[in-house]
Order: structure tokens, then sequence, then C-alpha cells
């Protein structure tokens, strides 16, 4: 490996020889490019540790939302300071960039401004995401001065979430929307397309996160499958691309592949396991933060990280899946990789469900 500084703090160029790729990234703007070496095809992973850290410091929470895929309460526990900064002096060995701070509600554990700086301290970039409560004064300062961005979650009542953003915007900090589209809210995701409502006037982007069937009250019922709505919402992303920042977490890339008219050098497919990975407030580590539910992690109180990145089955099966999808006949196999290898119903094109039903009426003859 090879660091360049290029003469500004801000700007990191490395190189890895012995994978073949080198990356640029920029802490300031989160600006972020990884280029195989001429020859050598894009790398699946990158073997030397994870590039991210989605890390849950705590599992405290008192909202209570229904659909919380952590199960938070206020009975849920922090993540201990030392445990963190074990976590950041492993972090800082294996050239992590970025960390996601989630929970629970992360700016509400009592650390919070202890857990920045020492992420910043190890010349990691934090980010987090929140429900917009607990947002005093000094985290907001902190925030302000630490951290690479926060996104808040879309949540009724909308009064209360337009006072967080106010809250960002007070301090001049860019403020992302997470927004969970399922079977019921893509209905509201159209509505918001179609007339972009007060409440989101002054956000930096508006990110659309595609429903998981796992936490407190999982439903299958709630998964994205009407291709009409799917194809109308996609449709209203694409007319509204120059005038509003859209994103998409890594579960929507089947439908991105089909339905959106970009550079597919832009895509990026499911990165879980491959460029990424997952920590609870419990030092579990696992490809991704909705396997928590599951016996696919390492414990880093008994092995490395690198340990747990390299070596770990459940992190090799993972990375098996991914290159195994089934996907080989779809012409956007290359780019989405076949969407989640770990829950097949996220598929949002709607290719992989037609072979997911042909497979078992086979299988049933």
């Amino acid at each position: 490996m090879r660091e360049k500084m290029d003469g500004n703090k801000n700007i990191i160029q490395k190189r890895y020889p012995e994978e073949n790729y080198s990356i640029l990234f920029n802490k300031k703007n989160g600006y972020f490019v990884r280029a195989e070496d001429k020859g050598f095809p894009e790398p699946l992973w990158s073997m030397h540790g994870p590039e991210l850290l989605d890390i849950s410091i705590t599992n405290w929470c008192d909202k209570g939302c229904s659909f919380c895929y952590r199960v938070s309460t206020i009975q849920g526990k922090h993540m201990s300071f030392e445990d963190y900064e074990l976590i950041m002096s492993q972090a800082k060995e294996l050239d992590v960039f970025q960390v996601a701070l989630g929970g629970g509600n992360p700016n509400q554990h009592p650390d919070f401004i202890k857990i920045l700086q020492s992420t910043v301290d190890h010349g990691i970039v934090p980010c987090y995401t929140t429900n917009g409560r607990g947002l005093t004064s000094d985290i907001l300062k902190a925030t302000k001065e630490l951290c690479g961005s926060v996104a808040i979650s879309a949540y009724e009542p909308y009064s209360e979430f337009r006072s967080s953003i106010e809250k960002l915007l007070e301090y001049d900090i860019k403020a992302n929307v997470h927004f969970v589209i399922d079977s019921m809210s893509i209905d509201t995701a159209i509505n918001w397309l179609k007339n972009t409502p007060d409440f989101l006037d002054g956000i930096n982007s508006l990110i659309f996160l595609n429903y998981k069937p796992i936490g407190r009250k999982p439903n299958m019922d709630l998964l994205l499958k009407d291709q009409n709505k799917i194809q109308e919402f996609f449709g209203l992303v694409e007319e509204n691309k120059n005038t509003l920042k859209i994103g998409f977490d890594s579960c929507s890339v089947s439908g991105v592949a089909r339905y959106l008219s970009a550079n597919t050098a832009f895509y990026e497919g499911c990165d879980a396991g491959r460029f990424s990975a997952f920590i609870d407030e419990n030092l579990r580590m696992m490809p991704c933060s909705f396997m928590t539910n599951t016996d696919w992690f390492g414990d880093l109180r008994e092995d490395s990280m690198l340990s747990i990145w390299q070596d770990n089955r459940f992190f090799q099966k993972y990375r098996g899946r991914i290159i195994n999808n089934g996907c080989n006949s779809c012409s956007m196999q290359s780019v989405c990789m076949g969407g989640c290898p770990f829950i097949e119903e996220l598929s949002l094109c709607g290719w992989k469900d037609e072979r997911i039903k042909k497979e078992t009426a086979y299988n049933n003859v």
C-alpha cells in the first residue's frame, strides 16, 4: 500500500499494488473513487480491510417505531467508549476512511461527542443518522466541526422532522434525508416527487432506502412488488434528478440499474462484506446491519477485525453469494451484481422475481 496526500490534508490517495487498484478520497466533501489498474478487473472486495464501517454505538431510542429493524428501546445498551476506541485503533490500521454511526439514536449516546472526536483523532471521517431527537447545541457544534455528513430519518409527524432539519440548517450543516420506501410509503414518495413539500426546503439530498422485512414487526407484504408503481416512482426520479439531489441505498440498486438512465460507472452493487462491514454495540462484526438476528458474525472480543474480515466463514459465504447470484442471463448483472445477496425478495427489477417463481414451480413438479 502506498499513500499520498498531495499537499492537501483532506485528499487521500492510496494504491494497493497487491490488489491492483487505487483509491482517491476527499475527506472534506466525501468524494470517493476506486480505480482498478489498467488491464485488471474491478476488485470484488478490499482484501486489506473495509473502507467503511457501519457502527451501532447504541441500541437506545425513545421513539419506539414499530418498523425499527434494530428493535431499539429505552432499555437499549450503549457501546462503551473503551470498546469504541478498540474499534478505532484497528480501523485506522486497516485504512478505514469513514464510519457511519447509527443505533438506536446515536447522538443520544452519553459519550457521543467524545466518539466523534476519537474518530477524527484516528484520521477517520464520522457521519451519522439521527431521528432528530437530542440534537443539543453542543452536539450540533461538534457535528459542524467534526462530521462529514448527517442524515435525518423521515418519519411522521413531519412537523417534528422539519424542526430537526431547521436545527441542522441553523448551524449550516448539510442535512440529508433518509426515506424508507415500501408498498405503502411509495405513494408518499411519488407525491413528494410530483410536488416537493415545503418541509424538505434546504436539504442537501433525499436518499431512498428499500424496506427490509426484519425487526420488531417484519411484514413481507410491505416489500415493493408493484412494478407499475415502481416504474412510476423511478420515472419521477428521472424527471427530478436535475432539480433535486436524489440517492439510493445499495439495496435499491436492482431498480436503479433497470429504470434509471445514468452512467453505470457510478452504480455500486451491494458493498457489504466487500468494502464495508457492520459492528453492533456488543462488538459483533458482520457483513451487513440487517443480519443482527442471525449468527453470521465474528466477535471482536475474540478475533481481530482483519481476521474476521478476511477469514470469517460468514464473510466468505456472503461474498460467495454475490459471485453466484443467479442473474447471469440478465444484461444488468454486472451493474447490480444480483441485488441483495441475503434477502432475495428485495429485488426491484422484476426479473429475479420471475426467476424465483419459475424455479419454485419447477421444484414443485
